[in-house]
């Protein structure tokens, strides 16, 4: 829903049915890049008892996905080394492979021992070889592991596959709906609920450290900022204002959250101190504003704001003063988000009743817009900044979606029994 209502923070969520089962995620490539380098993740060679986990299949659909790689399918492989002794070059120069990845994974009681190496096929150099163990709890984040080594390897870049999402989902119930907050791996797969409630949950975002996510709650039949931390569940309310208490996000020391309320009014954007509760009023007019994020030094401040007419994004200094208009593409521009090095922001941006998922240079103001979808939204960034996640609707029913920031690669996390919104990338 992308209309006024939506920038108020109390549009109710559509309709979605909860992800039970990490079973139930297909992950499917909508568009590939034309660029993408050719690389074979060859079938690792397990022994002894490993369980339904494949590493190479986690790597060969972490890599494949980045929109960096082009991996070559199972089949068309012509030899399945899993030792360096056993690899023929030319076997992969003649299928145009640039790179390979060979490994074994070897049962050791409750523990696997995990072999893996990177070759370049042209010259038959070794790039990289590592030995690790991890826990029988372990082998997908072991697969991410894996991936975020090779691709920092060949981009120069940290890879972002071994990371966690959130994302609300809700359930049919006997008298309305179950909602839910969940956290899952960055590729969907092991959801764990967080919280849930009969009434709705939105606007996860999460601490610079990772350990709590804040959210808004409407258990209570009103608007309600609580504070989670995952390891323990302990939650906090730290906003509960008469009105709207809405759209929470941590500054990057951890120490505040950007807050809409509307106590004093209309909607405006503030700052609570977490360690005192001391409030600091940022913006102040009869506009609606909303949805603010920290840019990654801390000084500054994005936020929507319909001062204009229409929704547009606005930066105000975090400790106060006059906000300064910064988009003028198009006649809707909302919740925009900065990548972790502050040179680009994503956001939703509308023209014509589409709405769709852009990205801006922050230096040069051009905005390239990644998505032809008619109702995207909740963009959030990758940490290493190369991917944008966001909430797509297709034939009414919403998806969690990925884009590269070139817009040359699109996935899709669909789940077999269900829907999902409101995506936070974990930092």
């Amino acid at each position: 829903m992308m209309l006024l209502a939506r920038i108020l923070i109390v549009s109710a969520l559509a309709s979605a049915l909860s992800v039970a089962q990490a079973a139930g995620l297909t992950i499917e490539i909508t568009k590939g890049s034309q660029t993408a380098v050719p690389i074979a993740v060859v079938p690792f060679g397990q022994q002894g008892s490993i369980g339904n986990v494949k590493l190479s299949d986690v790597v060969d659909s972490d890599l494949g996905g980045s929109g960096f790689f082009k991996t070559l399918p199972e089949e068309d492989m012509l030899t399945k080394p899993t030792a360096p002794d056993r690899v023929n070059f030319k076997d992969w120069q003649v299928l145009g492979q640039d790179y390979m990845v060979i490994g074994q994974v070897v049962g050791n009681g409750g523990n696997y021992n995990i072999e893996f190496h990177l070759f370049n096929v042209h010259n038959g150099q070794l790039l990289m070889g590592y030995r690790f163990t991890a826990g029988a709890n372990e082998l997908r984040r072991a697969g991410h592991h894996i991936s975020d080594l090779i691709y920092e390897k060949l981009t120069g870049r940290k890879g972002s596959f071994n990371t966690r999402i959130a994302y609300v989902t809700s359930s049919p119930r006997a008298n309305g709906k179950q909602y839910m907050l969940q956290v899952a791996d960055a590729d969907g797969f092991n959801p764990r609920t967080i919280a849930e409630s009969p009434e709705p949950i939105m606007a996860p975002a999460w601490s610079p450290d990772g350990s709590k996510i804040a959210y808004v709650s409407f258990h209570t039949k009103r608007s309600e900022i609580f504070i989670q931390t995952l390891a323990t569940g302990q939650r906090e309310s730290v906003s509960s204002y008469h009105g709207i208490n809405g759209a929470p996000a941590f500054s990057p020391d951890g120490g505040r959250l950007a807050i809409t309320l509307s106590k004093d009014g209309s909607p405006d954007v503030y700052v609570l101190n977490l360690a005192n509760r001391g409030l600091t009023r940022l913006t102040n007019g009869m506009s609606i504003d909303t949805e603010p994020s920290w840019s990654p030094d801390g000084n500054n401040i994005v936020f929507t704001s319909d001062q204009g007419g229409k929704p547009q994004l606005y930066v105000v200094s975090s400790s106060g003063g006059k906000a300064n208009r910064i988009t003028f593409h198009g006649d809707y521009n909302a919740r925009g988000r900065f990548s972790a090095d502050g040179r680009s922001l994503a956001m939703v941006t509308g023209n014509g009743g589409d709405y769709r998922i852009a990205v801006m240079d922050m230096a040069s103001k051009t905005v390239n817009v990644l998505t032809s979808g008619r109702l995207d939204e909740s963009p959030s960034f990758s940490p290493n900044g190369t991917m944008v996640l966001y909430a797509a609707n297709r034939g009414g029913k919403s998806t969690l979606s990925m884009a590269s920031t070139d817009g040359a690669m699109q996935q899709k996390l669909a789940f077999e029994s269900g829907e999902v919104r409101e995506p936070a990338w974990a930092p």
